[in-house]
Formats: C-alpha cells, structure tokens, sequence
C-alpha cells in the first residue's frame, strides 16, 4: 500500500476502541493536548472485545487501524486494552511495517505498566480488566520487566463493559458485581489498582469507594495523556503538527445511541457522529 507521509492531510490523531471506553482517553486527550485534529472511531457494533478470540481482535484490530489511516491519521491510539493486549505487538511488528512503515500506533498497556512501576511505594498491584485482557498476562509481564520484584494480582472483569456501555453506570447490580470483582483483590492487600480497560474510569469514584482511600487508583487517561504528549515531541517525523481544535467521530453502530453516552461520557455537545462499516 502506498505511504503518503509526506500529505499535508495526513497529521491527525487517530483513538479507537470497541465501544466507548476510550472516550475517556480522549477526555483526557481533548484536555491537555487540545490544539490537534482527532478521529474517534467506536467499534459498537461488535463491543465487547473482551470475550472474542485473539484472531478475531487482531483482525477487528487491523480494520480499525486502516480506516484511521485512510482517513489521515499519521498516529493511532489504541485506546483498548483489549486490543493492546492481544493485537498491538504483532501489528506492529507484522502488519505495519508492511502496510504502512512511516506510521504509528500505539496502545495504553505500557504508559500504565511504567507509571505504576516507577512508585516505589507499591508492593502488590492489582488489576481488573476483560478477560482477554487478563488471560494475556500483559500487564503482569510489562510490570515484571520493569520491576521483578512487584507482585501483580489479575481479575477478570468481564461484566462491566456491557453495563457501562448500557449507560448503567450508576445502577445497584453494576455496584454488586463491581464488589465481588474487587473482593479477591481487596483480600491481597494491594497498594495500587490498574484499571486494565478504558471503560472503567466511569466506575473510578465507585471503584475507589470499594476498594478504600489507601489504594492508589490512577487516572489512565492523565496517564495515557502525558505520555502521547511525550511521544509527540520526540517524533516530529510524523508531521502532527498543532492545529484547529477538532475532532471527527464513527462508530459502526447506532449514532443516536453513541451520541447520547458521549456527549454525557465527555461532558460536552457533538455535533454529529458518522457510521461506517468496517
């Protein structure tokens, strides 16, 4: 496929994930890094991700990616854990380098491994997230590699997506099962919890209530912001240059639907969001 790196068109931010989750990256995104033209794309129609073969994520993964890229995105964000965990590493030692050598994508696993890792107060980590996320083993390899010492402790969180995608956020059986998620990681005693999904930052004062104010819960969005932020500066190549503020939203489901929960996800109006088929 052909390259053109050198398009003025192309210096966009690309962020996907399989629903909704990665609005709160974006958040973030739209926050400290405001002066840069992004594409949202959702993949709702197929959400969740987290319960579907690492060849089907890998595929879904690659579909996403191109449609970013034919649409001028010089950088892409996977801002999935899912799709990090399982697609990311060969994409972008296979896929890439064939299709698209000059540009980029990168996913949310690492920033939040090497925050976690570089505070020296944390002992025990726990992390929740979609179980193909947690049978990955991503985070506790990432973290491991980092600092041998930690111990990291994984649960599946597999019933939050869809509740949070239902817009459910605040309803007594997303608060029960919240709490039988947490419990195993509660009776470790841990220090720090990853929330291994960009969901669950709609459920963090929840969250934080359950698992008590002495467990460092970080922002993955900051997080995840800082480090786009970092990584911008060091690669001028990719010609992401500050511009108008914008950003274009697709999702391959309901727009109404999509529009209703981001707009009340980003605290902010949309003007209009596209489907596409991928």
């Amino acid at each position: 496929m052909l390259d053109l790196l050198n398009n003025k068109k192309n210096n966009l931010i690309g962020v996907f994930d399989s629903g909704l989750g990665g609005l709160s990256v974006l958040k973030k995104f739209l926050k400290k890094l405001p002066n840069y033209h992004y594409i949202y794309l959702g993949d709702t129609a197929r959400v969740p991700y987290g319960d579907k073969s690492p060849e089907i994520i890998y595929s879904y993964t690659i579909q996403a990616v191109e449609f970013l890229f034919k649409k001028g995105c010089n950088l892409v964000i996977i801002a999935c854990n899912t799709a990090s965990a399982q697609a990311l590493r060969k994409l972008q030692q296979e896929w890439l380098p064939n299709n698209y050598p000059n540009r980029r994508v990168l996913g949310v696993i690492k920033p939040l491994a090497e925050a976690i890792a570089e505070n020296t107060d944390n002992k025990k980590i726990g992390v929740i997230g979609t179980n193909a996320t947690i049978n990955s083993g991503a985070y506790t390899r990432e973290i491991k590699e980092l600092n041998p010492k930690l111990k990291v402790y994984e649960q599946a969180a597999p019933l939050l997506v869809p509740l949070i995608e239902e817009g459910r956020i605040n309803s007594p059986e997303t608060k029960i099962i919240l709490k039988s998620y947490l419990a195993p990681l509660k009776a470790k005693k841990i220090n720090s919890l990853i929330l291994a999904c960009t969901h669950y930052p709609y459920l963090q004062k929840e969250i934080q209530k359950i698992i008590g104010k002495v467990v460092i819960v970080p922002d993955t969005g900051d997080i995840i912001a800082i480090s786009l932020k970092d990584y911008l500066k060091r690669h001028p190549e990719l010609n992401i240059v500050s511009a108008k503020a914008a950003c274009d939203f697709y999702t391959s489901d309901n727009p109404k639907s999509f529009k209703d929960l981001a707009e009340r996800f980003l605290e902010k109006r949309i003007k209009s969001i596209s489907r596409i088929e991928l």
